[in-house]
Parts: structure tokens; C-alpha cells; sequence
């Protein structure tokens, strides 16, 4: 790296470390507002306040990253477009690349450190966080109900195509793990019921992944006619064969945009061999996580453009182009993001076109540069 590179990666990462701090600060001030008052309301302390979000705030470096790239890249090179050191530099027979090198370099380790993100540090932050809030409010609701009413769940469904089975829980508790009113349906291949296991509660051995009914009856029918044909009792029975994991059956029923990378590729596999039309919306999210890891590269590509072409008379006018620009490429990350989950479009072509749309914009800026 020459003198340039080195001074021109200087200002950019002195900009881009001010703007991710303002934009943390910012984020963190903003899930104060929403949650700090009911941490407040069931005597949550400041310590365990504290950690919850210094655990949360990791969360949110991929979404500010992009932007703060963005910000600071526009701010940079306009500044030095306008004092003519980028034109210099042209001039003294470096072309537009040649120039700019320091950013690409500096744009593939970015983008391996967003893979690091989306793959380890943004799950680590919101399973965590999310464990830290729900003890929060299962220590406050110890001090008013039993163990068995503490963290419940209720009209919890589960659909296992692949074991043909399908599950009801009426109330579940993440706190006990204990389910109660539990009915599960054996089906036939032909998704005809063969057998019906009705109980009071049951519970998840994770060790030996197998659930153990208590107080409760085992029916069998005649698959083709649908009629009963023998009933049994029991105490207490365990079902080596089940083995659907109670996490899962809770992951399902949560939104895409609540769940970690880890979450969302944990349901894909889980459901890849089956038709249920719920998969879409988590395919689509996991696959947009996976292709962000490119960003950094396009937004380089987009923001060299706006800052190295025609006149800067202030780096609010790349402020405002950016703004707009972002605009546009989160409209279409909803407008994919429908479709996708929709099923109108592949779930994996609907989290490539944003990105396929900003490169094809990237390339076009660059087509016009002189």
C-alpha cells in the first residue's frame, strides 16, 4: 500500500467507526424507549438492564453496517473530490480502481467479517438476548404463579410431514417444559389417522430425544373407515419415536425477522423435504441473510460513483443520494421479501434480486464514468 491508500483507508475508517458509533447510539436509545419501561414494571435491576443490552446491541451491526459504509464512503470521497486529490491522483496516470484500491481490499474483508456476523455474533446476540428477557419475565412471574403457569405459551401446533404426525399443545411452559393437553395424530402415508394419543401433560427428554406422556390414553382407528377400534390408558408412557424437539415447534409460530441465521437455517432443513407453505417466508429471510454478506462490495461500488462524478458543493448532496438510494433498495427487499414469502417467487431468487438490482446499478454508475 502506497501513501494514498494508506491515507485514504485512514479517513474512511476514522469516518465509518464515528458513524456506526452515533448509529448504535442511536438504536440503543431507541430500544430503551421500548422496553425499558417494562423491565422497570417487574423490577428488573440495572445490572441485569445493562446486560440485556449490551447483549442486544451486537444484533444490529449487520443492518447498520451497510448504511454507515454508505454515509462514510460518500463523505470521504466527496471531500477529496472536492479538494481535487482524487483528481491528482487520475491525473497522475492512476485510473479509477487503481485509486480506490484500499476500498476494495478494505470491502472483501468486510465482507467476511458479515458472514462472521450473520453466522456467529448476530445469533450468539439475539438467542441470548431473547433468553435474557424471557428470565426476566419468568423470575417475575415465580413470584405470582407456579412453576408449571410460569412462561406459557398457549395453542401450540406442529406439523412433521416427514413423520407424519401432527401435534396440539394447548399451553406450553419454556420455563418448566412442560406441555399440557397434549394430543398428537398418527397418520398414514395417505395422511389418514391411525392412531391418537390424548394426555394431561408431557414432557421433552433432550438426551434420549423422546417425549414421556402422563395421564393419558392411546386410541387406535381403522385408517380406511376412520373408526375406533381399541383404547388404552396410562399413567405414564414414553414414545421413543417421537422425537420433535419443542424448540422447533416454538421457532415456527415467531416471525422470520425474530429469529438468528442459526434459527432460520434450523427450520429450512428441518422442512426442506416438505410442502408446508409456511417455509417460504423463513427460506427467504435465511437466504437475504446469506446474500448480504456481498453488500459491502455493491455499496462500494455504488458510493464511488456518486462521490467521484460531477461537482461536490456539499457532502449533503451524497447524503441525500444515499438516502434515496437506500430507499429504493429496502422497497425492494420488502416488494422480494412478499413475494418470496408468498411463494410467488423462488425463495432464493427473491433474496438475489435486490442484491442483482443494486450490482446491475453499481455497473451502470461506473459505465458512465469518465
Amino acid at each position: 500500500m502506497n501513501l494514498f491508500d494508506r491515507y485514504l483507508l485512514r479517513e474512511w475508517l476514522k469516518m465509518l467507526g464515528l458513524l456506526l458509533a452515533a448509529t448504535m447510539g442511536l438504536l440503543t436509545m431507541a430500544a430503551l424507549y421500548d422496553n425499558l419501561r417494562d423491565f422497570i414494571q417487574i423490577g428488573v435491576g440495572l445490572g441485569d438492564v445493562a446486560l440485556y443490552y449490551a447483549t442486544l446491541m451486537p444484533s444490529q451491526l449487520s443492518v447498520v453496517l451497510p448504511l454507515a459504509m454508505l454515509l462514510s464512503l460518500l463523505f470521504v470521497l466527496g471531500k477529496l473530490h472536492r479538494n481535487n486529490e482524487l483528481l491528482s491522483m487520475r491525473a497522475a496516470g492512476l485510473n479509477i480502481f487503481a485509486t480506490t484500491r484500499a476500498l476494495w481490499l478494505a470491502g472483501a474483508l468486510l465482507c467476511g467479517v458479515s458472514l462472521l456476523l450473520n453466522a456467529h455474533v448476530v445469533p450468539w446476540s439475539v438467542e441470548t438476548a431473547r433468553s435474557l428477557r424471557e428470565s426476566f419475565e419468568f423470575r417475575a412471574e415465580s413470584r405470582i404463579a407456579p412453576s408449571d403457569m410460569i412462561g406459557i405459551t398457549s395453542s401450540v401446533t406442529f406439523d412433521t410431514q416427514r413423520q407424519n404426525r401432527m401435534w396440539f399443545i394447548n399451553r406450553y411452559s419454556r420455563f418448566s417444559g412442560i406441555a399440557h393437553g397434549v394430543s398428537v395424530s398418527e397418520l398414514t402415508s395417505k395422511r389418514q389417522e391411525k392412531n391418537r394419543i390424548f394426555a394431561r401433560a408431557a414432557s421433552y427428554d433432550a438426551t434420549n430425544r423422546a417425549w414421556t406422556f402422563r395421564d393419558g390414553r392411546e386410541m387406535h382407528f381403522d385408517p380406511a373407515q376412520g373408526d375406533l377400534q381399541h383404547i388404552a390408558t396410562f399413567t405414564e408412557k414414553t414414545f421413543p419415536q417421537f422425537n420433535e424437539d419443542p424448540a422447533l415447534m416454538l421457532l415456527i409460530d415467531r416471525r422470520p425477522g425474530e429469529l438468528s441465521f442459526n434459527e432460520l437455517g434450523r427450520i429450512t432443513r428441518h422442512f426442506s423435504s416438505e410442502d408446508d407453505p409456511k417455509l417460504a417466508r423463513y427460506e427467504t429471510r435465511y437466504y437475504s441473510l446469506l446474500f448480504d454478506t456481498l453488500g459491502p462490495l455493491i455499496i462500494i461500488a455504488i458510493a464511488i460513483p456518486f462521490a467521484m462524478s460531477g461537482v461536490r458543493v456539499s457532502p449533503a448532496v451524497g447524503v441525500s443520494k444515499s438516502i434515496g438510494l437506500f430507499f429504493m433498495y429496502y422497497l425492494l427487499v420488502t416488494l422480494a421479501t412478499l413475494l418470496g414469502g408468498n411463494g410467488v417467487l423462488n425463495p432464493v431468487w427473491a433474496a438475489l434480486i435486490p442484491n442483482l438490482a443494486m450490482t446491475g446499478l453499481a455497473t451502470y454508475f461506473f459505465g458512465r464514468m469518465r
